[in-house]
């Protein structure tokens, strides 16, 4: 999988996020070849970039003090773009986990095109133990309502553990807004398929009831 990303996808600056190098997909990527051949390849959402990825992932990186010496959980990573950013921004350590196999090759060789270590972890985390984290940092992860629904529940055992709980989010339908405090707001597209959405607003919020150490 490293060699097929390598070879096939298209690696350089992040528009908002110039800071930062991904490896993303274009329309001639060949991603359909590994559909072909694994009956078990989803939405290849690791392959591309996403409004509230974008959003979080700026804001790390212009309040670096927020994940400063801390430990770092990226949860439901995708390409790790917010993990990324929150290794370049100095956490001590950044664990990236998804439930997609093909995206754990895409966070560490991403990691790598940033020389920073960013440790790949493949599994729901909604329901399950959380490794031992200070921040859990999420990027659009309530663009579908049960999806919503575990996330929300995981951050509020987040919230009981005292970890503090950063989103970034676009403005999706199932993003429970009285449950956060808005943070900042950033100016950029959407990246849902190969070409970017018309020009629009990404947003950052913490989830109540978080502590936000600057």
């Amino acid at each position: 999988m490293h060699r097929f990303i390598r070879e096939n996808f298209s690696l350089g600056p992040v528009a908002t996020v110039p800071e930062i190098s991904l490896y993303t997909a274009g329309p001639r990527s060949g991603l359909w070849r590994l559909a072909e051949h694994d009956d078990n390849f989803g939405a290849p959402y690791w392959a591309h970039l996403w409004g509230g990825g974008l959003a979080l992932a700026r804001y790390i990186l212009d309040h670096p003090t927020s994940i400063l010496g801390r430990r770092v959980l990226d949860l439901g990573a995708g390409s790790g773009i917010v993990g990324v950013a929150a290794a370049k921004a100095g956490a001590s350590m950044v664990v990236a986990a998804d439930i997609d196999s093909y995206a754990m090759s895409a966070i560490e060789l991403n990691g790598e095109a940033n020389q920073v270590e960013v440790s790949p972890m493949l599994g729901d985390l909604t329901s399950a133990a959380l490794p031992e984290v200070d921040v859990v940092l999420a990027g659009d992860l309530f663009y579908e309502e049960e999806l919503a629904a575990k996330i929300t529940d995981c951050f509020d055992r987040c919230s009981r553990s005292g970890i503090t709980v950063l989103v970034g989010d676009p403005g999706r339908a199932f993003l429970p807004k009285a449950r956060f405090t808005f943070l900042a707001t950033y100016a950029g597209p959407d990246f849902s398929m190969f070409k970017p959405s018309t020009e629009k607003t990404n947003s950052v919020f913490m989830f109540n009831g978080s502590a936000l150490a600057y």
